[in-house]
């Protein structure tokens, strides 16, 4: 079987498309980084793809709130187009700038009884610009991108990467569902700070319940915050040099797992 052609939907300010690429074609996709304009004028274009990735960035200089206008663009202008890529069984992914995009799009959850957004990315805790390392544990029972992944070490870079649920009960709900498949993890060498806590997340924004990514009840649909297109080949790694680092970087098998979806 050939193998699944991939969209990566570039727009004014988006930065990742490049590596984003690269992925997928490790992986064995064909990819093609179509900027947004060129879908507006002709939406058809989406009809030769498998999967759709919105990469990370700062689309549009992430005006108003992080991802909202290209949301606003495609809920507008492309939301049938992409409505029925979904409905077609076919994969999304929106990784930084593109999870911010695919919630407030309300691809990923929806809203909550039509009360408006079931959840949010918002500032972080620390209110600045977080860039680091994580670790991430995975539960891919239901994400088609982390089946067979425990756990990954990838970086993050954002602002905005704070996960809230509309309220306790949704976030439950949620969480029941499967869709929370992945969570910041305590980073191994970080010591309590008091003898009466001893749980110590390297949760970068402060998101609830150390969320780092989300799906639809498909499991089709994949947001998350941090960037696994980064984390690709092995000299990627901060330790590449040490023994203990794979052959290959730990994004790498989300990538393999959307193209096996299709073989």
């Amino acid at each position: 079987m050939s193998p699944p052609n991939v969209i990566v939907l570039r727009a004014p300010g988006t930065n990742c498309d490049l590596e984003t690429a690269f992925a997928f074609e490790t992986a064995g996709a064909k990819t093609e980084r179509v900027h947004v304009n060129r879908l507006l004028d002709d939406p058809s274009l989406l009809d030769r793809f498998q999967i759709l990735c919105v990469p990370g960035g700062f689309s549009f200089g992430d005006d108003v709130a992080a991802g909202r206008i290209l949301a606003n663009q495609i809920e507008h202008h492309l939301g049938e187009p992409v409505a029925r890529f979904k409905d077609e069984g076919k994969l999304i992914l929106g990784i930084c700038n593109g999870f911010q995009v695919l919630i407030k799009l309300g691809v990923l959850l929806g809203d909550t009884n039509g009360g408006g957004p079931a959840a949010t990315l918002t500032w972080n805790d620390s209110g600045r610009y977080e860039d680091r390392w994580v670790r991430l544990g995975c539960d891919g029972s239901k994400c088609v991108f982390l089946k067979g992944i425990d756990e990954m070490y990838l970086p993050v870079a954002h602002a905005e990467g704070k996960f809230v649920a509309r309220d306790e009960e949704t976030l439950r709900r949620f969480d029941a569902a499967g869709q929370l498949p992945l969570r910041y993890l305590p980073l191994e060498e970080k010591k309590p700070v008091s003898s009466s806590t001893l749980h110590f997340p390297d949760n970068p924004n402060g998101s609830q319940a150390d969320v780092a990514g989300v799906c639809d009840p498909s499991g089709r649909v994949l947001g998350l915050m941090p960037h696994p297109e980064r984390h690709i080949t092995r000299t990627q790694h901060p330790r590449w040099t040490r023994p203990e680092t794979t052959r290959t970087g730990d994004g790498l098998k989300m990538f393999e797992n959307a193209v096996a979806y299709f073989a």
